[in-house]
């Protein structure tokens, strides 16, 4: 039987596709980081991360093969393959032994603005923006990625991936003790039918093949529901929170600390 937690993460503004605001908060929020994963400078410096923009060996446009671990996807809605998954509105995400789904949702105006999907110490926050009939995203969104992260004094590269060209980040954040550390994090882009999904991989699963090539069929098994409706390009597709169904309880608690857990909806049996 699968069992999964559902929880409910608060924000101070909705995430944009043009900028660093998810990863910007979780580097303010880091006892929430459910990776605890930011690096002090001399690891990442061990670690052999390319300065200020500079791209990985290689073309971006090159890919790497597509493994045989990955699924179809991401599908549109009406590409997706039959399966038991939840319906977070613009997202639909398959039921994983051990996942943790937490929401980030704007306490200003209520809005989901994200799905956090977590794995033994490792989170994926995935997010589907419309895009234009005519062309992708992708390429716009991750040079613009990459000059925010600089700017802001971390470093970027590309590297071919599994689903396209990626964008391999570490933005630095300060430690409670003064020093320097950086957050590592893994950017992928897909471009579909209309739409532009977006994914941010951080904690243990960048230096765990096995624990990244679990995350990379998760993404593959997602299903972006866009709409008929005009939307401008970039434009979140609406998300919203889990649905009641069979198997779920939801808690309620009092205002939250934003550096606490959010109110949890726990599947039992």
């Amino acid at each position: 039987m699968t069992m999964g937690l559902f929880s409910r993460r608060k924000t101070t503004e909705p995430a944009q596709v043009e900028g660093l605001d998810a990863l910007d908060r979780e580097e303010a929020e880091g006892p929430d980081d459910p990776t605890g994963a930011a690096q002090d400078d001399t690891e990442g410096e061990a670690a052999g991360q390319e300065p200020e923009g500079r791209s990985a060996p290689g073309s971006e446009a090159d890919a790497a093969a597509r493994g045989e671990h990955l699924e179809a996807g991401p599908y549109d809605e009406s590409e997706a393959p039959e399966e038991d998954r939840i319906d977070l509105g613009g997202l639909q995400v398959p039921t994983v032994d051990g996942m943790e789904l937490r929401m980030e949702v704007d306490q200003r105006s209520g809005a989901v603005t994200g799905a956090n999907l977590v794995i033994g110490g490792s989170s994926l926050q995935v997010q589907a923006f419309a895009a234009p009939k005519s062309r992708g995203l992708w390429e716009d969104v991750r040079s613009s990625l990459r000059d925010s992260v600089v700017k802001q004094g971390g470093t970027a590269e590309t590297r071919p991936g599994v689903f396209g060209t990626e964008l391999i980040t570490r933005l630095p954040v300060k430690r409670a003790d003064g020093r320097t550390a950086y957050r590592p994090a893994r950017f992928i882009g897909v471009d579909g039918s209309r739409w532009f999904l977006r994914g941010i991989l951080t904690g243990k699963a960048l230096a765990d093949p096995e624990q990244s090539r679990r995350f990379e069929t998760l993404l593959s098994r997602l299903v972006v529901v866009r709409g008929t409706g005009a939307m401008a390009p970039q434009e979140l597709i609406p998300l919203h929170l889990p649905g009641e169904r069979p198997g779920l309880e939801q808690i309620r608690s009092a205002p939250l600390d934003p550096l606490a857990r959010g109110p949890e909806i726990t599947e039992v049996g």
